[in-house]
């Protein structure tokens, strides 16, 4: 632990934005595997619907900062191709 004022600030700051990031990285490998549910389950729209929230989830990755905008691009493409092959 440090003894310096900032330093202590920071070490909060810093565990508050890990959590945050942490639950952030949840809930959108949660969503992905709701899509990816729905898909084996040939149930388009469940699939469609879990994939509105997944984009809209991955999306917000990006500007937060929790993930790069390749993979985020990756992952959208990897979905609507999987959602694609139902019908």
């Amino acid at each position: 632990m440090p003894n310096i004022k900032s330093q202590k600030k920071r070490v909060l700051t810093n565990n508050k934005k890990h959590e945050s990031n942490v639950a952030q990285r949840s809930a959108i490998k949660t969503s992905i595997k709701k899509v990816l549910v729905a898909v084996d389950a040939n149930d388009k729209e469940a699939a469609m619907t879990a994939y509105n929230t997944a984009n809209s989830l991955l999306d917000k990755a990006i500007t937060s900062g929790v993930h790069h905008k390749n993979y985020v691009a990756r992952q959208k493409s990897r979905l609507s191709h999987a959602i694609n092959k139902i019908a």
